[in-house]
């Protein structure tokens, strides 16, 4: 890698969580017999300039498996999608340094990334837009990126780690926005359960490296779902989408159990949601 490939990179707080997340993911990526297959994740934290051990500590195995088995979900919504609209397009809303575009890219499909202003600089640095892959820079939250959307071809939205870091109010005003927009659509969005949000919101959620994450204002318990379609009336259905099953006991025995327990289906760390519009 040439000196001049290396950028260096400097954000805190929610921001900050970008470059947590791809230095779980990287970390994964790199094991022998990986659940998640990313090159660009690896090259990519290769070629940034930021302390990540001094940041977040040392790797977490099961926290990084964790990260790349949520990624691997949101990847087989999006290909469910691309399977049943091959020229669709795909908003990535938030996604900071994810790359998941490499992992899913059909050769066909539109991608429209929206950032708020300062890591959309960070991701055009990095990883600069294409003739089918663009970054808007704008808050999620600043609706008026709907119109940026070619809803021709079938539309599929994402939000992967950012529902959770807004407002309860927010959060339904923008489902509400989807479903309104989109008719025919379909939002993916992963949420943290009450009480994590809970623990981020008093500051006593802290990973065994030590790494505080941010407050999590919004947490959504399994049993809540139902309240999800209450957003909007042309929200049809939403469901809960399962990750695959990982290696060890963990990722590969226990954290499946949990999905057949009603007694601790609101105790999962993080869980995956598809909502659809009529």
């Amino acid at each position: 890698m040439a000196a001049d490939d290396t950028r260096t990179v400097r954000l805190g707080g929610v921001p900050g969580t970008l470059l947590w997340n791809l230095h779980h993911r990287a970390y994964e990526a790199r094991q022998s017999h990986t659940v998640l297959d990313d090159p660009k994740a690896v090259e990519l934290a290769g070629r940034i300039d930021y302390p990540f051990e001094e940041t977040f500590g040392p790797p977490n195995p099961l926290l990084a498996q964790g990260q790349a088995l949520r990624a691997r979900t949101f990847d087989d919504a999006v290909r469910d999608f691309l399977a049943r609209h091959p020229d669709g397009t795909v908003v990535a809303l938030a996604e900071g340094l994810e790359t998941q575009f490499w992992r899913v890219d059909n050769g066909r499909v539109r991608w429209l990334c929206v950032e708020l202003p300062e890591t959309a600089e960070v991701r055009t640095a990095l990883l600069p837009d294409g003739e089918r892959r663009r970054t808007l820079a704008r808050s999620a939250l600043d609706l008026s990126w709907r119109d940026e959307v070619d809803t021709d071809r079938g539309v599929l939205v994402t939000a992967q780690g950012l529902l959770m870091y807004l407002r309860p109010p927010g959060v339904r005003e923008l489902i509400a926005a989807c479903a309104e927009r989109f008719p025919g659509g379909a939002l993916v969005f992963d949420a943290v359960p009450r009480w994590f949000s809970a623990r981020t919101l008093h500051g006593r959620m802290r990973t065994a490296q030590g790494y505080r994450p941010p407050p999590m204002p919004w947490g959504l318990d399994a049993g809540d779902l139902p309240r999800v379609r209450t957003a909007h009336p042309a929200v049809a259905d939403v469901r809960e989408l399962r990750p695959p099953r990982g290696r060890g006991l963990y990722h590969g025995a226990l954290a499946p159990l949990q999905y057949r327990l009603p007694a601790v289906r609101n105790l999962r760390p993080t869980m995956t949601v598809l909502a659809r519009f009529a």
